[in-house]
């Protein structure tokens, strides 16, 4: 085999002979000097060795120009500097990503390594500054009391459970014993705190999750031994598993005729809630709320789960806490409900809270009493808000008023950018799934409601079969009865779509799923419902007929002029009346006849092509006479889209 002497090679490459002789010992070659010789086979190997080190060589030169040395901790300001970026920009950046800040102290490693890497640049740091900024600004977190919610069906005790707890007369002092808004209550047992959600069904529940900002560590399902595991209670227990928080089973009204609790843990176990004491995992407690039995047991049970979660959080530092209701107080003006999670809440805090920003003008405790301060888990009623803050919604201390503002308007510029733009989502419609890209597998997932249990089940059955390997069909949650305002944050949260079968999307419902983005189909026939989704999945760009509803007016006044026939008075409550459009009568809730044509739209005695919102007109229709005061006209279009 031919032989190579080892300056020749390193001439060749234009490197040093001792960087050579260096590889070849790395190769496992023995080499003497320069003088000595190789086998040429191994030049080859030697050229891929040089060009990995040079090319390794380059790319540590190029990170080592875009390095940073860290050898002292780095305020805001010194970051503004360094980046050199305006320090309202950074302030914004740091609150996008929840990060407590105070200028005065130094930025956390990890914030200052994202606000780097974004510029392009590394962070090298010297000796054992990291450690020394991290023992600076971290404070060791304490065990918090449990925040719990109480879940369950309509009527099935869940306001009346807490009142036993609190000993108080919450439940009778509620509109028809229903819980109309949310209450956060805290209680002491033996010398422990915990605190208590009481929501209207899950509703607030639900919103609170889309918008990510999960406050509950435990669920509290209540379920009433004579009546079972019922619509809502299902619904409870999808939206605390899409939660993924503990649930403890209360089944209440053990002391009712016809009480039956192996019947509830039967039912429950059917739908993966199996009791412990049938080898589950699932802590089922007897109770009678009404009559306070069983309710220092659940008390012991709820301390034992949080106990197993070992929840802890910081006391110290700016306090950062979620907004779980929000009004308007006469005497107080914006006020909001608001869990703490982190840090201490005091009265003097400036704060924001998504798009609104304020000064802690005053707290009030679940009693109404002022307090001075709040610590982690503790409900607090926040007097100082310059809006009101959505439910969900991150509330967060600023180190001043300045800092607040610059964060809530920067918010706000985002928001109404955004609502200018079409939002681009993965899972929301199915026309998106016409445009979906060839040889990859979409997945939507579907929220079904039908009328009775043997509808949805054949729905379901209908849908389960038309998955296929491009498109796969996930039913998230099914239910009986209309769609609800729970269903449409459910499907938010999840990217879902819903799928109505014989049931109702009321007016109020359908403004929600317009503002969350939630495609909603409804259907009378289940083939039409099958043939729908069958083009979507294929890809068919047939054109569809989709109403839209543009308006709604009350009949105020019927009268029959001669020659004309018979006309409604009508005051436009809502979006307007077309000359073009198509008109529904709905009576008592109920349709009575749809597709109608206007033959008359009049404003006084002038025909008009249309009629706004807060005005009164005549209206007449074809072949439909039987006008009576109190019905409503509902007004669309239908228009084709692909």
């Amino acid at each position: 085999m031919p032989k190579i002497r080892i300056y020749k090679i390193a001439e060749q490459f234009g490197i040093p002979t001792s960087e050579l002789i260096d590889i070849l010992k790395d190769l496992g070659a023995e080499v003497k000097n320069h003088m000595s010789s190789i086998d040429d086979d191994l030049v080859e190997l030697i050229k891929e060795e040089i060009d990995y080190r040079r090319k390794r060589a380059e790319e540590l030169q190029k990170k080592k120009e875009r390095t940073i040395t860290i050898d002292a901790p780095v305020t805001l300001r010194d970051a503004a500097k360094l980046f050199n970026q305006d320090l309202d920009d950074i302030i914004i950046r740091l609150a996008d990503w929840n990060i407590i800040f105070d200028t005065r102290n130094p930025l956390p490693p990890l914030a200052l390594e994202k606000l780097a890497r974004e510029q392009g640049w590394e962070i090298e740091w010297k000796e054992d500054v990291k450690k020394k900024i991290l023992e600076a600004i971290s404070f060791e977190p304490q065990p918090r009391p449990p925040v719990v919610t109480i879940l369950g069906h309509v009527d099935h005790g869940k306001t009346t459970l807490l009142d036993a707890i609190r000993k108080s007369r919450v439940a009778e002092s509620e509109l028809g014993g229903i819980t109309q808004k949310i209450g956060a209550y805290q209680i002491e047992i033996n010398g422990q705190k915990i605190t208590f959600i009481d929501t209207p069904g899950h509703e607030a529940f639900t919103s609170m999750r889309a918008r990510g900002a999960q406050v509950t560590d435990i669920a509290v399902l209540v379920v009433a031994a004579d009546d079972g595991v019922m619509p809502q209670t299902e619904e409870a227990i999808q939206h605390a598993r899409a939660a993924d928080v503990p649930i403890i089973v209360a089944i209440n009204k053990i002391d009712k005729p016809g009480a039956n609790p192996d019947r509830v843990k039967q039912q429950l176990a059917e739908r993966g809630l199996v009791p412990e004491e049938w080898g589950g995992e699932t802590i089922c407690v007897n109770i009678s709320a009404l009559q306070k039995k069983g309710i220092a047991e659940l008390l012991e049970m709820i301390l034992l789960q949080a106990e197993l979660l070992e929840l802890k959080a910081r006391k110290e530092g700016h306090a950062v806490g979620t907004t779980i209701e929000s009004r308007i107080d006469r005497g107080k003006g914006p006020v909001a409900t608001v869990i703490v999670q982190e840090g201490t809440l005091r009265v003097g805090d400036y704060f924001v809270a998504g798009t609104t920003w304020g000064k802690v003008r005053s707290l009030f405790n679940d009693l109404g009493k002022p307090m001075k301060e709040a610590e982690p888990s503790t409900p607090v009623e926040v007097v100082g808000f310059t809006d009101l803050p959505p439910a969900g919604t991150k509330l967060m201390v600023t180190e001043s008023e300045k800092i607040a503002r610059i964060i809530a308007e920067r918010r706000a510029e985002i928001a109404r950018e955004k609502n200018l733009k079409t939002p681009e989502r993965e899972l929301i419609s199915l026309e998106e799934l016409f445009a979906r890209e060839e040889g990859k597998t979409k997945e939507v997932n579907l929220l079904l409601k039908a009328d009775f249990q043997g509808s949805l089940e054949a729905v379901e059955k209908a849908v389960s079969q038309l998955s296929t390997d491009e498109v796969k069909l996930n039913v998230i949650y099914k239910g009986v009865g209309n769609v609800t305002e729970a269903d449409v944050m459910l499907a938010s949260a999840s990217s879902g779509v819903i799928i109505g079968f014989n049931v109702k999307l009321p007016n109020e419902v359908a403004k929600t799923a317009k503002r969350e983005k939630v495609d909603v189909r409804t259907y009378r026939i289940i083939y039409d419902l099958i043939e729908d989704l069958q083009r979507a999945i294929q890809g068919m760009k047939e054109p569809v007929k989709v109403e839209e509803v543009i308006g709604r007016a009350e009949v105020r006044a019927v009268f029959k002029i001669p020659r004309t026939g018979t006309v409604a008075g009508c005051y436009i409550i809502d979006g307007k009346l077309e000359r073009n459009a198509l008109v529904r009568v709905i009576r008592n809730g109920e349709t009575i006849q749809e597709g109608l044509k206007i033959s008359s739209l009049k404003r006084f005695k002038d025909d008009v092509k249309e009629v706004t919102q807060g005005y009164e007109c005549g209206v007449g229709l074809n072949q439909f006479e039987d006008f009576k005061e109190g019905d409503i006209l509902e007004a669309y279009l239908i228009r084709e889209e692909k």
